[in-house]
């Protein structure tokens, strides 16, 4: 099986994680690489703090997300995609800088091809699911549900919703109407903290949240929505339904179809066991 959260650079490993649909490095590991340094960790502490003397903060171009550490610990640690990561590497005054942004201009082509062929990303999106362990069933299942709900935000757009936190509103009004529940309270429910929550559903919570956000973007088409209180109710309509088939399903197998269990591979359970003792 292939490991997917390192790539390899000169024979050195570098942490990855796959977050919102493209790989982030771990900056450590990068800086450990370019610079050879005994301690790393300081060496990026006094690179920030060098550059901010400059009115230069290179933290903003980071995000916290969880990597195994040496002991074999999810801890948080700075990372970037690839872009950031190029903004970093101008600031780290190494001779190694150049064979690794040659590297990282591979990951961005690749990336620009997906682009314009979405079906490449599709099918290393399949690629990588397969090998963390997931069903083929499964798989076209999350896959379907991408397309869904990329139309869904399309539509959002298309109508004055630019921004996240406002894809976030309309999101959990979707999520509260089908399933009682935020996706913030859905992952806490699920013992879930960065990941992400549809990569934790099982067979039926997808095909529920597929059917709430399809329902939503007919709602939005046929009703021709534009104010954003409109697309709430739009959202909360389409949610309702598919809550209306939630309930149906558990009326007949006799227990709640909004489940705790997840997705997560046996590696990953092993993990969450080590933190959670």
């Amino acid at each position: 099986m292939v490991e997917n959260n390192l790539a390899i650079f000169q024979g050195n490993n570098i942490r990855r994680v796959w977050h919102d649909n493209e790989w982030y490095f771990s900056v450590i590991d990068v800086v450990h690489v370019l610079t050879d340094s005994n301690n790393p960790r300081n060496y990026w502490s006094m690179l920030k703090k060098r550059e901010l003397e400059h009115g230069i903060e290179l933290s903003t171009n980071c995000v916290q997300l969880k990597m195994e550490s040496p002991d074999g610990k999810l801890r948080e640690t700075d990372c970037a995609n690839t872009e950031s990561l190029f903004r970093i590497i101008q600031s780290i005054p190494s001779k190694k800088a150049e064979p690794f942004k040659l590297w990282l201009a591979k990951v961005g082509y690749e990336r620009v091809k997906e682009i314009e062929n979405p079906e490449l990303a599709q099918e290393r999106m399949k690629i990588i699911y397969k090998e963390k362990g997931y069903s083929d069933e499964w798989i076209e299942k999350r896959v379907r549900g991408i397309s869904i709900r990329q139309e869904l935000t399309d539509e959002w757009k298309n109508r004055g919703v630019n921004h996240d936190f406002g894809f976030a509103i309309l999101t959990n009004e979707i999520s509260k109407a089908t399933f009682g529940k935020s996706v913030e309270e859905y992952k806490k429910f699920k013992n879930l903290e960065n990941e992400n929550l549809r990569d934790h559903m099982d067979d039926t919570e997808l095909i529920l949240t597929m059917l709430g956000e399809n329902v939503t973007t007919r709602f939005t088409r046929e009703r021709d929505s534009k104010r954003f209180n409109e697309l709430k109710k739009d959202a909360n309509d389409g949610g309702s339904i598919a809550a209306d088939t939630r309930k149906n399903i558990e009326d007949q197998i006799g227990k709640s179809v909004v489940s705790n269990e997840n997705y997560l591979t046996e590696p990953e359970k092993i993990k969450r066991k080590r933190i959670n003792r």
